[in-house]
């Protein structure tokens, strides 16, 4: 569970390379003109310019646009991909929003839950926005979860309680992760102790409440780091887990994620709980070898 300080890792992620943004090449044939990362008009009232990408960062937005992870539990199927950058999943990035804002404020002492959600959800909808418009250089995962007994009518009947923004055979949104892939993508601020920014990063994971503990999260775990083979990204990941959060820090050392270092005792000056940062040597995607999913709590907010 992340302390109300996560907050560190939701300020407006503006890449301090942005001029990496624009991808050279030899020649102007090879380069298509990409949407613009955003959809809304620019405070004078005009569009934003298109940015031009490399045919290895077409490759790559195909790649995330392709992506699918799923895995069938004997109580339902998870299924996870990667929010877009269209306005197709605008409704699924504001779902996304509620669901973020929810699990930051679980743990706020020092003022009623509910104000401090109202004020994340605002922060939160900015963040991910700016996030959504990095694509290829970062991924916002979503998971979506449909029962076993509901399986079978999806594509009848729908969702009637409105999670399933996604479309009707995509389930109830369920969880959630961030991962960046290189310095471009990497969190404008990025919490202590400071990850390498040019090796991929996993963060604001977590899982809906009343879908805990039933597996989601550590195959959440295992499609990042798919994605980030998909990616050809560096294959060290790394993430922060709070020293506090015993069963997260438990299934993070079972799926092979190691301590490279702990935060400072000074950070309670801050009020900041303490973290570990971790990492993990990502092994080739065909040795990759499925292990089981018992006794994983889905309890996890990393940040």
């Amino acid at each position: 569970m992340a302390s109300s300080l996560a907050l560190l890792s939701l300020t407006p992620a503006i890449s301090r390379h942005s001029h990496l943004l624009f991808s050279r090449c030899p020649s102007p044939r090879h380069l298509r003109l990409a949407p613009p990362a955003a959809a809304t008009p620019s405070p004078g009232g005009s569009p934003g310019p298109g940015v031009f990408l490399s045919p290895r960062a077409l490759s790559q937005l195909d790649e995330l646009a392709a992506f699918r992870y799923e895995h069938a539990f004997p109580h339902g199927l998870l299924t996870v991909r990667a929010l877009s950058r269209g306005p197709e999943d605008d409704a699924v990035a504001e779902a996304l929003v509620r669901l973020l804002a929810s699990s930051f404020s679980e743990t706020v002492r020092w003022a009623p839950a509910q104000r401090y959600a109202q004020l994340l959800t605002f922060v939160i909808r900015r963040y991910l926005h700016d996030r959504r418009g990095l694509a290829p250089h970062a991924a916002v995962l979503v998971g979506f979860y449909r029962p076993a007994d509901s399986a079978g009518a999806a594509g009848d009947e729908g969702d009637e309680d409105g999670e399933g923004e996604g479309g009707e055979d995509e389930g109830e949104m369920a969880c959630t992760a961030e991962v960046s892939f290189n310095a471009v993508g990497a969190p404008g601020a990025p919490p202590t102790p400071t990850p390498p920014l040019d090796f991929p990063y996993i963060c604001n994971m977590t899982v809906k409440t009343a879908l805990r503990r039933r597996g989601l999260g550590n195959q959440l775990l295992k499609a990042c780091e798919e994605l980030v083979n998909k990616m050809d990204a560096k294959r060290r990941v790394h993430l922060h887990c709070r020293i506090i959060d015993q069963v997260p820090f438990n299934m993070y050392r079972k799926a092979g994620y190691n301590i490279v270092q702990t935060d400072s005792i000074l950070v309670w000056l801050s009020l900041q709980k303490r973290k570990y940062l971790m990492s993990k040597e990502l092994p080739q995607a065909s040795a990759a070898s499925e292990s089981s999913t018992k006794d994983f709590d889905d309890n996890i907010l990393t940040y």
